[in-house]
Parts: C-alpha cells; structure tokens; sequence
C-alpha cells in the first residue's frame, strides 16, 4: 500500500485503526473480571491473584517507556506487526500457564506487548488534517475505550463458560485475525528520526522538561488513570461478596454501563479542535470526583453504582482526550514521544491505583476505596489548579 501524507486519511482507515484498537487493548483487561476464578484456580486469596492486573497495568506502562518511541524511529506499520506478534504469544503462554507465578509474568509481558494502540493513535494524528485532529483523536479513542469497557464483559461471560484460560486462549485468536487484517489494510508511515536508540530514549526526558504542558497533562493524568483503575480492580472484589456474591458473568455487565462515555469521546475530541480543552478537563475531574462520592453513598445500590460509572467514564474520557488532543498539537515530529510520555505517566498510574486499591481494601474494604478515590481526584484537581494560575501569573 502507497504512503499516505498528513491529510489522506480516509474515513474508512480511521475506523479500521478504532477497530484494531479496541480489539487489542482489550487484552490488558480480560483479567479483571476473572480475579475470583484464578484465585480458585490456584487456591490463593483474591487479592493475591489481584496482582495479575497490576502486572499487566504495568507491562503496559513499561511497554510505553520503551517500545512506542521506536515509532519515531521504525517504519510504523512494521512495528505494529511485529509488536501484534508478541501479543499473540504472551496470550498462549497465560493460556498454559502451570502456576500463578508462570501467569504473573506472562501477564507482564501481555502488558508490554499490548501497546499498538498507543503506536496507532500517533499515526492517525500523523496523518489527519490538523483542524480534525482532535475528533480523529476521538474517534480511534472511542474503539480504545469501547474495547476497554467491553473486554470486561466478554471475559466475564467466556470466563464462566469456558473458564479463565479459555477467554485467553479467544484473546489470542482475536489477536491473530487482527494480525492479519492490520498487514494487508494499514498504510506505511515512515518517521523522520535518525538518531540512536539511546539518543532517542534521551530525547523523552528533553521533552518532559522542556514542555510544561506535556508536564500538567501528564501530572493531572496519573491520578485521574490510578482513580480509574482502582475502582476497576476493586469492584471486582465488592461485588463478590455479600450481599451480591457475583459471578464473573455478573461482573463483566457493569463494562456496558461506561460505554455511554465511550460513544462521546469523539464529541469532546470535536469540541477540543474548536474550544481550549482545558475547559473539559476540568468538567472531567469534578465528573470522577461525583462519581466516588456516588460509589459511597450507594454501596449496596446496582443502580448508584450504574450511574457512577457512567460518571466515572465520562469524566477519565474527558480528562485523557482533552489532553492526548494538546500534548500531540505541540510537536508534530515527536508525537510517538510525546504520547510515550504522556502514557508511561498515565498507566504508571493505573498501575499505582490497582496496587493502592487492593492494599486499601484489605484494610478498609469498600470504604476505603472511596475515601482513597477521592484523595487521588483531588490532587489531579490541586495540579489542575495551580498550573492555572502558574499561567497566569506568568502571562501577567
């Protein structure tokens, strides 16, 4: 397939690129809902077998670090393949996985490999025409996001029909058809970088100090992200208890209850081509924010806890693609970077929430949880706040 230039992506590519990310960041998430079954597997405790997910949160942040930025320096789709490949791997070996701590790191490694998402997003940002950039953001963040919301519910229900082995072994071949449609469909992309790899991983930090809006966005990011990844991981445990006793087909349903903010990040992407995106990110925070004051008013209510997920979602969408739209506008040339960046921050956070959560909630259980959501939103508030006025006293 010929090159395509900034401007030649078509309607039909932008799609296809939501599609296949979707589909593949969903691997990062199948676990979750299958915590109770694995811990009955291996006959340890939940929050033991909790772990798998921060190791795959995890593998992620540490795939960002130092796979995406070689999409500034290899011809993309390459990478993408080849990246796909070892996803494709790191499945079968959870898949056969002998013990928990064989799981564990092929969980990890499921993690790492797990980013062509974060390698398609710059490349449509690459090529879209720089007044759409922002809904074509949008766009391909919904099939991320719809991906994210919905691989809970598929694993719930393959998890309790085939089991938690089974929904890995579905995930690889899902992965492998991808494999397929991503060689013969994507566009080549070659990058303008030519340095060393070692000078390109330098370059990140460059970056980091030289752009105080990649700096904001980033801080405000990491505790939106370990806000939202708590409750993904904790919930779990929640309703597997009394009163609920929840099975994982159960808890695979409550990933359809966030598809509504999915639908609307192309929406905000829009508004983020014609408004300051700032703007939304504040709506966001003060969104997630409701969302934990709901989750502990409403403990034992399934409809509290609906309608606080729908906040939930609609508020971590629009923190990340108000900001994923800013950092990609500040150089076109650097966008893997700039993403890797912006993302190693983010999911180092996820990380960071799904360990705090489970550590919180052995102590505290679903109280706990709450309090510690709100403490985290409020400090992505504090960034959100003080990077204002930093501004204007600086423009003063």
């Amino acid at each position: 397939m010929q090159n395509l230039n900034e401007g030649g992506l078509r309607r039909s590519q932008i799609l296809l690129m939501a599609f296949c990310t979707g589909l593949i960041v969903a691997n990062i998430y199948y676990c979750q809902p299958l915590i109770i079954l694995i811990s009955k597997s291996f006959h340890v405790a939940e929050s033991r077998a909790g772990v798998v997910t921060f190791l795959t949160q995890l593998g992620y942040a540490l795939g960002l670090l130092f796979f995406v930025p070689l999409g500034d320096k290899l011809e993309r789709k390459k990478h993408i393949l080849f990246t796909t490949s070892l996803t494709v791997l790191s499945l079968i070996a959870a898949a056969i996985a002998p013990t928990l701590l064989t799981l564990e790191v092929a969980s990890l490694l499921i993690g790492m490999t797990s980013i062509v998402p974060q390698l398609i997003l710059p490349l449509s940002a690459h090529l879209a025409k720089p007044e759409n950039r922002g809904k074509v953001i949008g766009t391909v963040m919904s099939g991320l996001l719809i991906g994210i919301l919905l691989s809970r519910t598929l694993s719930g229900f393959i998890g309790a029909w085939l089991g938690w082995r089974g929904m890995y072994w579905v995930a690889a071949a899902i992965s492998t058809a991808l494999l397929v449609l991503m060689y013969f469909s994507f566009p080549f992309s070659k990058p303008n970088f030519k340095g060393t790899y070692a000078s390109l991983m330098k370059s990140l930090l460059t970056l980091f100090k030289q752009q105080p809006l990649l700096r904001e966005a980033a801080g405000i990011s990491f505790f939106s992200f370990a806000t939202f990844g708590m409750f993904w991981t904790t919930m779990v445990l929640h309703f597997a208890i009394a009163p609920f006793y929840f099975h994982s087909d159960k808890l695979g349903m409550f990933g359809l209850a966030a598809v509504a903010g999915a639908l609307i990040a192309p929406l905000i992407g829009g508004s983020a081509d014609k408004n300051n995106p700032r703007i939304a990110i504040g709506y966001g925070i003060v969104a997630m924010l409701l969302a934990y004051i709901l989750f502990y008013v409403c403990s034992l209510s399934i409809t509290g806890f609906v309608v606080g997920i729908i906040l939930l979602d609609l508020g971590q969408q629009s923190i990340h693609v108000s900001n994923q739209s800013r950092v990609f506008a500040l150089l076109p040339e650097a966008r893997n970077r700039l993403n890797t960046v912006y993302m190693t921050v983010s999911f180092i956070g996820t990380s960071f929430g799904s360990a705090i959560g489970l550590l919180v909630w052995d102590r505290f259980a679903w109280t706990g949880v709450c309090i510690t959501g709100c403490v985290l939103m409020s400090l992505s508030f504090s960034i959100y706040i003080l990077t204002y006025k930093r501004r204007e006293i600086a423009l003063t």
